[in-house]
């Protein structure tokens, strides 16, 4: 903590400082001395940043025998605003090569895309062999932001809700690993998190007209999401749900979930790499909840 003087009142006030992720876990058994000072942090941050170290190695693992074996690995991540998807993607990336692996983050379309067929764009994005991609939203933006903003037609979202299996089964048949994430986080900890980017200079850039939207059409993204889960949860691309409301929990079960999908030399424990099933539920679990609660939105979990 640094002491800092209010403007006009003579009194200092505590200003919160943020150590970098992992500075904890690598400084705790430093020696004391005058150069040093001690700094009081929560035994659940050292395990969580000891263990995010552990399957950060584990992903240099997955990603050499990706590359080895010529394995297409594309990773989907959805969600609702602030739900967390974009710090999952950076403790992915933070330590694999980034010349296997990439993020693909599209903009909004051009007026030549915007003539095209609707997957052109991303399908130019696919991986190629021995090569992971994490796209930061993907075509399943036509599934629900687009029809909740009104940045689609109804036929148009209807129409991408029956073609997207095919396209994914032809995906799959051509041997490319799919992985869907879908991130959930509940209406209450979404707006913390908003008004904690208006109030952080470094998350300004963050907020978007689209998040100021985001608690007022809560209810019609439940709507869509249920309708998507409904048409795009198939065997052969499951959806998969991450309980997103605790960040840490939810990047390292992201993590975990994605080395499950390969089995490699060298691979953790079986006992190291459990998934807590409260946090990653399944597609097909999550529609039974979205089922039984559909009349009761505030109780959805996200």
């Amino acid at each position: 903590m640094k002491k800092e003087k209010s403007a006009g009142s003579g009194k200092s006030k505590q200003k919160k400082i943020k150590l970098s992720e992992s500075t904890a876990f690598k400084n705790k058994d430093k020696k004391k001395d005058n150069n040093r000072t001690a700094v009081w942090i929560k035994n659940e941050t050292l395990a969580y940043e000891e263990e995010l170290g552990l399957l950060q190695i584990e992903l240099l693992k997955y990603q050499k025998h990706v590359n080895a074996t010529g394995a297409r690995v594309l990773l989907i991540f959805e969600g609702r605003d602030a739900a967390g998807k974009g710090g999952t993607i950076k403790r992915v990336m933070q330590h694999i090569n980034p010349r296997g692996a990439r993020v693909v983050a599209l903009g909004k379309p051009s007026d030549t895309e915007l003539t095209q067929w609707y997957f052109q764009r991303y399908v130019e994005h696919l991986p190629h062999a021995g090569e992971i991609v994490l796209f930061d939203r993907s075509w399943y933006n036509r599934a629900m932001v687009e029809p909740v903003m009104g940045f689609c037609t109804d036929e148009q979202n209807k129409r991408f809700l029956k073609d997207v299996p095919l396209f994914e089964e032809m995906l799959v048949k051509d041997g490319i690993i799919i992985v869907k994430f879908l991130f959930s986080v509940s209406k209450e900890e979404q707006q913390r998190r908003f008004v904690s980017r208006e109030t952080d200079p470094l998350k300004h850039f963050k907020i978007s007209p689209v998040d100021k939207l985001a608690q007022e059409l809560w209810d019609n993204y439940s709507l869509r999401k249920f309708q998507m889960l409904s048409e795009t949860n198939r065997t052969l691309a499951p959806w998969t749900i991450v309980r997103s409301n605790n960040k840490k929990k939810a990047r390292l079960n992201s993590i975990k979930y994605i080395l499950s999908t390969l089995d490699y030399k060298g691979k953790l424990s079986a006992k190291k790499l459990t998934i807590d099933k409260d946090i990653v539920i399944s597609g097909i679990d999550e529609l039974k909840i979205m089922e039984d609660n559909l009349m009761s939105p505030k109780v959805l979990p996200g």
